[in-house]
């Protein structure tokens, strides 16, 4: 069952699982994710923590101590966040230790509310990263205008992030950018660059769903030929602008000083269209030091059946610039379609988290200790 994601492996990417719950803590099923799956990492949002605490009774403990010190919403929901996120942390402990850092990585996210204010993102990535309180903890923050900022920041504190929720070229050039003025101002205060790593979350599937929704109201031939072909084209763009970054000068001078390459890290890999392959967005985005982090059902279809057949990313970019160039020719605009998806990210994680709001609020009255 797991040669593909061997394959995959052993390629140079890093499979990173998209989901975390207590019960896959205290089953055991992320370490045998681990140990059999090859999985070296964990991401998690407000969506997968609301999932986790709505379903069964598996933090009916932690909860019931909550409410009988009459705790806020958001400090239960912090406690209960960074609690599992320390757990997963010590169970990927030994993949961390033996990749010198790299892995063994578990992220968890700033309130998303913040997205728009550099200065409270900063403030929240240091308090995450104290009440988290592990080595191989990433902080994710989001690409926006005010989180390019907060990036530079926070890795400037020495403070490991994970930048999520990029959609564009030109966004993820600033990402970078942000990254190595971050570790620029570390090295200036004379911080260990070794100790701090980056993953930029390059999100892959909802590019195809914005795209492939104005192809069809088109409706040509030639608008229907070009469906399922954008995010792969950008991710690989993303790659190209990858390794330019991270083979200039300004980085040369970085990297002497010890420090670690930001990976692209492809996001939103589970394919929301029926009619395309369920593994194309981890097949099609081999390339070497990337991340890719799966929903667990990906993660199955991959070591099901998926073809890995060896880096499909370089050599590609002249390709993947002449699909996107075909869609401005039909009148598609790609910076229309990157900003819709940024706005309605930031809007579709805020949503998420009032949701885990009112879970996680529903849990504690009903959990509650009676008066008297």
């Amino acid at each position: 069952m797991t040669d593909a994601l061997k394959r995959l492996s052993d390629e140079g990417v890093a499979i990173w699982l998209d989901d975390l719950s207590r019960k896959r803590i205290t089953s055991g099923n992320l370490a045998e994710l681990i140990d059999q799956q090859h999985v070296v990492g964990v991401t998690t949002n407000p969506s997968i923590f609301q999932k986790a605490i709505s379903q069964g009774d598996g933090y009916d403990t932690q909860l019931t101590d909550l409410a009988a010190r009459k705790v806020t919403v958001e400090e239960a929901i912090r406690m209960i966040t960074t609690s599992d996120v320390r757990d997963a942390a010590d169970i990927l402990r030994p993949v961390f230790d033996a990749t010198d850092g790299q892995d063994g990585r578990v992220s968890i996210e700033v309130d998303p509310r913040l997205a728009h204010n550099t200065r409270a993102t900063v403030a929240e990535a240091k308090q995450l990263a104290w009440l988290v309180d592990r080595p191989n903890a990433l902080i994710k923050i989001p690409a926006t205008k005010a989180g390019l900022p907060a990036i530079t920041e926070t890795i400037a504190r020495g403070i490991s992030v994970n930048v999520t929720l990029i959609f564009s070229l030109e966004r993820y050039r600033a990402v970078m950018d942000a990254y190595l003025e971050g570790l620029e101002k570390a090295k200036a205060a004379g911080l260990d660059l070794s100790k701090i790593q980056s993953v930029a979350s390059f999100f892959v599937s909802r590019v195809d769903t914005e795209t492939d929704k104005r192809l069809d109201a088109i409706g040509t031939d030639e608008a229907k030929a070009l469906k399922g072909k954008a995010a792969v084209a950008n991710a690989r763009l993303a790659y190209q602008a990858y390794e330019e970054v991270f083979s200039s000068d300004r980085w040369a001078a970085l990297e002497k000083a010890h420090a670690n390459k930001q990976r692209p890290l492809w996001a939103s890999t589970g394919v929301k269209d029926p009619s395309l392959k369920d593994t194309m967005y981890v097949e099609e985005l081999v390339a070497p030091n990337t991340v890719n982090t799966m929903p667990e059902a990906t993660l199955e279809a991959t070591a099901d059946h998926g073809e890995i057949t060896g880096d499909k990313v370089r050599g590609t970019y002249e390709q993947a610039r002449a699909d996107l160039d075909a869609l401005a020719k039909l009148g598609i605009s790609y910076d229309d379609i990157v900003q819709v998806l940024e706005d309605e990210g930031v809007e579709k994680f805020e949503a998420s988290w009032n949701d885990l709001l009112k879970s996680t609020e529903a849990e504690l009255k009903r959990l509650a200790p009676s008066e008297g």
